[in-house]
């Protein structure tokens, strides 16, 4: 006999929450997160209480993903977090450090939450429209003539997921194939209706990074006996493709709607494979030269194509079928009824591939708007997380495609952004505070709170007890080592600002990050000598960086909004 338990009532607390309950879920959760940010970051590991697959990242989508978060607060924060990475993909672990930073820092004010609100939300508006103008200092336009700025952006994202265990060496080859990829997912003829096409990742563990390699079209695995060359082609060269979304197992559950009469005496079974015979020579007479099938085919009927010199693939998968269909043009045919020549499509040719002792069939489009991609690494934990960062890399390319701009990595765009805003705020107007509805104390103050927090995401950079320092002219982010002497010229101790643009010089000077002192205008760095003679530059999605800015402000707007939880306790 089952019990049921007693359904216990919903708890609903009712008012704002506290500045201690949020600063301190802030907090906790701000240090995960800090810890994990950056190329030096620490790695995290990931293991179910009761057993199972044990995870190693300092990925945010695998790391938001894997903790058990029982705040409401912090459940807020992570779903926020979450449908940033779905659009975006990157700049997770940014987003929810400036947010946690913004809650924590608005605990030490002595401010009312409207207010604080309303005057972040105007910072915030300065910030955007900031990196949305011609004059921003920290946004480099893109030239979509070079490789460089494309290949440094997508290096910067590779190398700052550790757990992809890559070397510089290894680091730079992923990159290049990751770019290559994505050129051959751009379509030749562009028009208004114009999309992407597509990488299919292909695992291949155990192996050497530098064995990885991509090529244009699909690949298929497939055992070697199943291949069937020459093939057939029709009159121009091109091999005619058959795209099946159905199972051809000669199962009557697969046959379709439509009514079937048998005769007496007659087998169930022998009729359907009589149906997929017909169907085969029906294919034949078309001039196919391909057949694929997302599910299974009936072995006799692989023979029979075989033996006609029609190369047959079952089992894809229906991943598989969109590329498929993107690539030849075809249409899956759903049922043995709907068979119609203008379902068929086209490639160019069909190659075989053996890559560590797996044979594959390669097929070669005539417009490669579909890559494959096969991606080597040391073990199964280190290719997860490399296929992640290359997923990453391959949509902030599609996202720069979309805004043609890059940001300065490296804390270079926060700190250089923080030196804009204070200096923004020096000169704010009467009419300004009279909208916000404030002091310029309280407007000075919740400036500095943002300005702070953004320079908090440069600090997070630093894992090894060292030093960021910001120059007064460009305003961007300087690492030193930790325990310099006092009396030292930090100037003996840098040699690059964390961006890789701008070199130290002799009339340049630094201050220590989050320290008070006199306001500057940061001036621009980012020309065409610059950008070109710069190597190893670090670099950011400016589309993913953006949005999370907005999302990490809006984010903490709505958690000092809350003034209601309901929490389901059963």
């Amino acid at each position: 006999m089952s019990r049921a338990d007693v359904k216990k009532p919903s708890l609903c607390t009712t008012g704002p929450l506290t500045k201690e309950v949020i600063s301190q879920a802030a907090s906790t959760f701000s240090k995960i997160m800090k810890s994990c940010y950056g190329p030096t970051g620490r790695l995290k590991q990931f293991h179910n209480g009761t057993g199972g697959y044990v995870r190693i990242s300092s990925q945010s989508s695998v790391l938001l993903s894997s903790l058990c978060v029982t705040l409401p607060v912090l459940k807020l924060l992570v779903a926020s977090v979450q449908n940033h990475l779905a659009l975006f993909r990157d700049s997770g672990l940014f987003t929810a450090i400036f947010c946690c930073s913004l809650l924590e820092k608005y605990e030490s004010l002595n401010m009312a939450r409207y207010p604080f609100i309303k005057i972040s939300k105007h910072i915030l508006s300065l910030c955007i429209d900031y990196l949305s103008s011609e004059t921003c200092g920290c946004r480099i336009p893109v030239d979509f003539s070079s490789s460089k700025l494309l290949l440094s952006l997508v290096r910067s994202i590779i190398l700052s997921k550790r757990a992809c265990m890559l070397s510089r060496k290894e680091a730079d080859h992923i990159s290049i194939l990751v770019l290559k990829a994505f050129l051959f997912t751009i379509p030749q003829n562009v028009d208004s209706s114009a999309v992407l096409g597509k990488c299919h990742y292909i695992p291949v563990k155990n192996k050497r990074v530098m064995d990885s390699t991509v090529y244009p079209g699909l690949l298929i695995e497939m055992p070697e006996m199943h291949l069937t060359l020459p093939f057939q082609r029709t009159a121009s060269g091109q091999i005619k493709v058959a795209l099946f979304g159905m199972s051809m197992s000669g199962h009557l559950s697969h046959a379709g709607e439509e009514a079937i009469l048998i005769h007496r005496g007659i087998s169930l079974e022998a009729e359907m494979l009589d149906q997929l015979l017909s169907l085969g020579r029906e294919v034949i007479s078309d001039g196919v030269g391909l057949v694929i099938c997302q599910k299974v085919i009936h072995p006799t009927l692989k023979q029979y194509l075989k033996e006609n010199n029609i190369v047959a693939v079952e089992r894809v998968g229906i991943r598989m079928m969109e590329p498929l269909k993107k690539m030849t043009g075809s249409q899956p045919i759903p049922s043995l009824q709907f068979l119609s020549p203008a379902c068929y499509g086209y490639l160019k040719d069909l190659h075989t591939q053996c890559f560590d002792s797996k044979w594959f069939l390669h097929l070669i489009p005539d417009q490669p708007v579909v890559c494959s991609l096969l991606l080597c690494n040391r073990n199964e934990t280190a290719w997860d997380e490399l296929k992640l960062a290359c997923q990453t890399a391959e949509h902030a390319l599609q996202l720069t495609v979309k805004d043609p701009w890059i940001l300065l990595g490296g804390g270079c765009t926060e700190t250089h952004v923080s030196s804009y805003i204070k200096h923004k705020s020096c000169s704010v107007t009467e009419g300004t505070l009279k909208d916000l509805g404030c002091s310029s104390e309280e407007f000075h103050l919740v400036t500095d709170c943002f300005c702070h927090s953004l320079e908090s995401i440069a600090h997070s950079l630093e894992h090894d007890s060292g030093d960021i320092l910001t120059d007064t002219h460009w305003g961007h982010s300087w690492s030193v080592p930790p325990n310099i002497p006092s009396n030292s010229d930090w100037s003996d101790f840098v040699q690059k600002c964390g961006c890789g643009l701008c070199n130290k010089q002799e009339d340049l000077n630094w201050k220590m990050l989050n320290c008070h002192s006199v306001s500057f205008l940061p001036q621009n760095c980012v020309n065409e000598t610059s950008v070109t003679s710069a190597d190893h530059l670090v670099l950011d999605c400016f589309a993913a960086k953006r949005n999370g800015l907005q999302v990490a402000v809006e984010t903490a707007h709505l958690i000092l909004d809350i003034s209601h939880i309901i929490e389901d306790r059963n």
